[in-house]
């Protein structure tokens, strides 16, 4: 069976697979359970400066087997209390990941500093929310705004940092470079897709907040699209997420160039056994296809592909 242990970040990962941030992660137990279960590393709920409620029912419309639509509004106990969460999920071993998301450079940095204390080994900005106002896409939706973040990150940790990059813009390569300008170790795309749906009988929109944020296996070609324009244009690493179900999802991705892979949605479905599952066929169909390890897979659809560049 192919080797699926990779480096991605500066961090060492036994498999390329990452809880993704916002599923499963409330609290270190549950965590820690998807850790157990397989992944390869786990990525916290995005922890903002002060306890947040999120935004009223509903917030999540699900699409059968191809998607959830939500609109969650960031919900979060907040920097002062989330780090004995994080506490529990490293006492049973797990590789974790915090997410942090702000409404500045400032605020960024700030968290960034509270978070690196707390043991996880890396750090993902959520730069792509694409419903909290004032969040996300708000402040990451530019080339200038995602570097001022990230610099002002980076010169205040040491540990790796990953901007998570919205499929919401006109160029995702273009803010993937601005991060890595910014000293990024590694981008992750996408986030969700700006979305909405419509109750034609109350004539109202389904979700509370009203526009929201699609994943799922729907998304799929526009994660592998984004990712595969970033690989075109920066030397980081590149984690590939959005709609990854099954080891053919996931190899797709890789070939792609991503490095690792964030599961989100399909967690939702499955539960945390979907981690050894993908862990066990992706790595029998690299062996089937040759590959002794992922390593090798990585962007080598770009060697034989006649796409257009950029």
């Amino acid at each position: 069976m192919a080797d699926l242990a990779v480096r991605c970040a500066g961090v060492e990962l036994r498999n390329p697979f990452l809880l993704a941030s916002g599923i499963w992660g409330e609290s270190g137990e549950s965590l820690a359970g998807a850790w157990n279960a397989g992944a390869g590393g786990v990525i916290t709920k995005s922890i903002g400066s002060v306890p947040r409620p999120g935004y009223p029912n509903p917030t999540v419309e699900t699409y059968e087997r191809w998607g959830l639509l939500n609109a969650m509004g960031l919900p979060n106990p907040g920097m002062d209390e989330y780090p004995r969460e994080i506490e529990v999920a490293r006492r049973a071993g797990a590789t974790v990941i915090g997410s942090i998301f702000g409404g500045s450079a400032e605020e960024f940095a700030r968290l960034a500093v509270r978070m690196a204390a707390t043991g996880v080994v890396a750090l993902e900005l959520n730069l792509s929310c694409p419903h909290a106002e004032g969040y996300g896409t708000e402040i990451g939706g530019t080339p200038e705004d995602v570097e001022k973040v990230v610099r002002a990150v980076t010169q205040k940790v040491s540990l790796p940092v990953i901007a998570k990059i919205t499929p919401n813009t006109s160029d995702a390569a273009a803010l993937a470079l601005a991060a890595q300008r910014g000293g990024a170790a590694a981008v992750s795309a996408i986030n969700t897709l700006r979305a909405i749906a419509i109750d034609v009988h109350l004539q109202r929109p389904v979700l509370a907040h009203g526009l929201g944020g699609l994943s799922g296996p729907a998304i799929k070609p526009v994660g592998l699209a984004c990712v595969w324009q970033i690989f075109e244009k920066v030397t980081i690493p590149i984690i590939g997420v959005g709609g990854i179900a099954t080891a053919q999802d996931a190899l797709e991705y890789v070939m792609a160039g991503a490095r690792a892979l964030e599961v989100g949605t399909q967690v939702t479905f499955d539960g945390v056994a979907v981690f050894g599952r993908l862990a066990r066929e992706l790595s029998g169909l690299l062996d089937e296809l040759g590959f002794a390890r992922l390593e090798d897979a990585v962007g080598v659809a770009h060697r034989a592909s006649s796409v257009p560049r950029g």
